[in-house]
C-alpha cells in the first residue's frame, strides 16, 4: 500500500529519504508533479476509449506470433570495455552492456503484465533470467505494470548490485522483500557515481505513475541517462513529447544510442505518449545518432495497429537521415556496426 498522507509517508521511509522527497521541486500538495498536467483524461474520455478498446477492430493483436530468437548471452557477459550492445526483450525491456557493466532497463518477463492484462505477441520472453549471472544495475523508470513487474524483480535480486529508481518507487520494492541497502532512489537531474568509470543520471520525463484507482502519481517517473568514459546512452521510459528532451540533450548530450518509447499513443493521451513522429524528434533534441525505439510490439496497450508505431517511425527517421535499430525481441544490436535489424514487421503486417 502506498502513501495517502504525508503523516503514511514519514513511516514507510527513512527520515532522510522522507525529507527529501518533501523537497523535492516535483513533490507538492503529496503528489509527484511534472512541468505540467500530462494526463487530462475526462471521465467521458475513460469512458469513450475503454469502449474503443473493447469493441473496436483495428489490427491491435497480430493474428501470429511475431519473431522471437533465445537471447545470446554472449554480448550482456562480455567485460570489454569498448563495446556498447543492447538486447531487446520486448516492450521496454533491455538487456544493454555498456563498456562491460551489465545493466538492465525496465525488465518485465512474464508472460502477462497483470492477471487481467494482454499477452506477449510473441509468447514467452526470449530469456529466462534464471540464466543471468551478474547483473550491476536494474534501472527503473516508473511504476506502471509494464515496467515494474513484481515476479521479475523478485527474481533478479540475487544477481543485483542496485537497483535504481525514481523516489518513493524503491518504497514498493522494499514492500516486496528488496533489501533496502540495494535501493538508490532519486530525483530528476540527479546522479549515482556506481564507480569511478559509471555514472547515471535520473532526468525528466512527461508521464504519471500508479498501480491502482487511487495511488495516482503517488511515486515520482524518470528518463535516464548511463555514462562511461567510452559511451553515453539515453533511455526515455514513457514520456509525452515535452521540452525537456531539448534540455537533455543541451546538458548531457550528444548520445551514443537512445532508447525512446514509440507505441501506445492516442490523441485522448498524447501528453503521456509520444506519437512516433515526435519520437524521432526527441532524438535529434537529445542530440542522438542510433535511435533503438521501445514500448512497442509486445503488448495490446493502445488503439493503434501493433505495427502502426514501426511504419510511422521509419518513416519519419528515413525522413531526417536517422538510422534506426529494430531488432526482434532477443536481438542483440552492437553499437558500431552495420547490423542494426530490418523492417521484419512488413512480412507479419501482412498477415492482418
Amino acid at each position: 500500500m502506498m502513501f495517502n498522507n504525508c503523516s503514511t509517508l514519514k513511516n514507510t521511509v527513512t527520515p532522510s529519504l522522507f525529507e527529501k522527497i518533501q523537497h523535492s521541486p516535483q513533490y507538492k500538495d503529496g503528489k509527484f508533479a511534472g512541468e505540467k498536467k500530462a494526463l487530462t483524461m475526462t471521465p467521458v474520455d475513460w469512458v469513450k476509449s475503454s469502449w474503443r478498446f473493447l469493441f473496436e477492430k483495428n489490427g491491435r493483436t497480430p493474428v501470429q506470433q511475431l519473431p522471437i530468437q533465445s537471447v545470446d548471452l554472449s554480448f550482456f557477459n562480455s567485460n570489454r570495455a569498448d563495446q556498447l550492445n543492447s538486447t531487446w526483450i520486448g516492450h521496454s525491456s533491455l538487456l544493454i552492456n555498456i563498456s562491460g557493466y551489465k545493466i538492465l532497463a525496465d525488465p518485465v518477463f512474464e508472460k502477462k503484465v497483470s492477471v487481467v492484462g494482454p499477452t506477449r505477441f510473441n509468447g514467452e520472453a526470449p530469456l529466462n533470467p534464471d540464466e543471468l549471472l551478474r547483473i550491476d544495475l536494474v534501472i527503473i523508470s516508473h511504476d506502471h505494470y509494464d515496467h515494474l513487474n513484481k515476479a521479475s524483480i523478485l527474481q533478479l535480486l540475487p544477481k543485483v548490485n542496485r537497483f535504481l529508481t525514481p523516489l518513493a518507487v524503491g518504497k514498493r520494492l522494499m514492500d516486496w522483500g528488496i533489501p533496502a541497502k540495494k535501493i538508490i532512489q532519486m530525483d530528476w537531474w540527479e546522479n549515482f557515481q556506481f564507480d569511478n568509470h559509471l555514472k547515471i543520471t535520473a532526468t525528466p520525463a512527461q508521464h504519471f505513475s500508479g498501480r491502482g484507482v487511487f495511488d495516482r502519481n503517488k511515486t515520482l517517473w524518470a528518463s535516464w541517462v548511463i555514462t562511461t568514459p567510452e559511451f553515453n546512452i539515453f533511455y526515455s521510459g514513457d514520456s509525452g513529447y515535452f521540452n525537456g528532451f531539448k534540455k537533455i540533450g543541451e546538458r548531457f548530450g550528444p548520445f551514443d544510442m537512445t532508447f525512446l518509447e514509440c507505441g501506445a499513443y492516442d490523441k485522448l493521451w498524447h501528453g503521456v505518449h509520444m506519437f512516433p513522429e515526435e519520437t524521432v524528434q526527441a532524438h535529434i533534441d537529445l542530440k542522438g545518432n542510433l535511435l533503438h525505439p521501445i514500448h512497442w510490439g509486445t503488448f495490446n496497450l493502445a488503439l493503434h495497429p501493433w505495427y502502426d508505431p514501426m511504419q510511422r517511425v521509419e518513416k519519419a527517421a528515413k525522413d531526417n537521415n536517422i538510422t534506426i535499430a529494430t531488432p526482434i525481441a532477443g536481438q542483440t544490436i552492437e553499437y558500431g556496426t552495420q547490423r542494426t535489424g530490418f523492417n521484419w514487421w512488413d512480412k507479419n503486417m501482412a498477415l492482418n
